[in-house]
């Protein structure tokens, strides 16, 4: 079993990337793109603790902000227990991280995503 830890150094750009276009589609209240740009960072770090815990809250502040109650509630298990699938390796990939979708459920990951990870060095 391979434990994770942190995000490769080559691949950090690209999610930090997805979160400060997050913090600027929201700031403009544009909230189906800034929701869309943490899906992707959700699929970008959900394989590293920190990075896919650190998601989850930003999805649960998202739902507490939008006064989503199916968000706030559906984000608080993948708060508590995401961080911990991601150390041991055991993360639906493709998975978007919202409330809306199921959360042990692997979906196809974008091409423009599939390419980040190439780029990266990472095999998906």
């Amino acid at each position: 079993m391979k434990f994770y830890t942190s995000m490769p150094s080559d691949l950090a750009p690209y999610f930090n990337e997805a979160l400060e276009s997050y913090r600027m589609e929201f700031a403009a209240g544009h909230l189906g793109k800034a929701w869309k740009h943490l899906e992707n960072a959700h699929i970008i770090g959900q394989r590293y603790p920190y990075s896919h815990s650190s998601v989850h809250w930003k999805m649960l502040l998202f739902g507490i902000r939008i006064k989503s109650k199916k968000e706030i509630i559906g984000q608080i298990p993948r708060l508590v227990f995401g961080g911990v699938k991601s150390f041991v390796g055991k993360v639906p990939l493709g998975n978007p991280g919202g409330a809306n979708v199921p959360a042990l459920k692997s979906f196809p990951i974008e091409k423009s995503l599939q390419e980040i990870f190439k780029k990266s060095g990472v095999n998906l």
